[in-house]
């Protein structure tokens, strides 16, 4: 569908240099449409943005709790050994961009890409929130120590993932309503990410 992709899933466009080098982390658990999806409506975006990316597919062993920040760690770390990415883009496997002003780079701070959903009527329904698709620079995330790797099941690590970086001394950036809009495609918790009761708590 998309010959612009390289063997890999790389994607580099023809007749200029980008500054950044940017790696797609997708954590994944039997989301096989979901992410085929994404990928229909992400990559025409990516092209357009004259972006050099390359997309990595992090999948959780069936069977076992879902743990989305240990994924994006593993995301990370092995990106890293393909080649010497700038900046890290984790994007849930559930969520479609809208906008090509929804500029997939990294900058001086960390920044929250999805911030505006349809089932929210494209509002923001928590200003506290910093999940589903966000962006590090290498740096920054080697800063934080990356994600927590104690949080299973459905939520926390977003939000411990947060205070990471504002206690580093790092501010939160997002692009206004009108840009940072997603498409959430609908689908039932797999019995695997069931929400965790202790999100709220602080790790050990």
């Amino acid at each position: 569908m998309f010959p612009e992709v390289m063997k890999g899933g790389r994607l580099s466009p023809p007749g200029c240099q980008p500054r950044q080098k940017v790696a797609f982390v997708f954590p994944y658990r039997e989301s096989w449409a979901d992410l085929k999806i994404v990928l229909k409506n992400l990559i025409p975006i990516l092209i357009r943005q004259q972006a050099e990316v390359q997309f990595f597919v992090i999948e959780q062993a069936v069977g076992s709790t879902f743990n989305r920040g240990a994924l994006l760690n593993v995301g990370f770390v092995e990106a890293l050994k393909v080649r010497d990415f700038d900046c890290f883009i984790f994007h849930n496997v559930d969520l479609i961009p809208l906008s090509d002003k929804n500029l997939y780079r990294c900058g001086d701070n960390p920044r929250h890409f999805a911030l505006a959903f349809n089932k929210y009527s494209y509002s923001i329904y928590n200003k506290a929130y910093f999940g589903g698709v966000i962006g590090f620079s290498k740096q920054q995330f080697l800063d934080v120590n990356g994600n927590s790797n104690v949080y299973v099941g459905w939520g926390g690590e977003d939000d411990d993932l947060l205070e990471r970086f504002l206690n580093k001394g790092y501010y939160l950036n997002r692009y206004g309503l009108s840009i940072a809009k997603y498409d959430v495609i609908s689908h039932d918790r797999d019995e695997g990410n069931a929400k965790n009761p202790y999100r709220m708590q602080k790790p050990v």
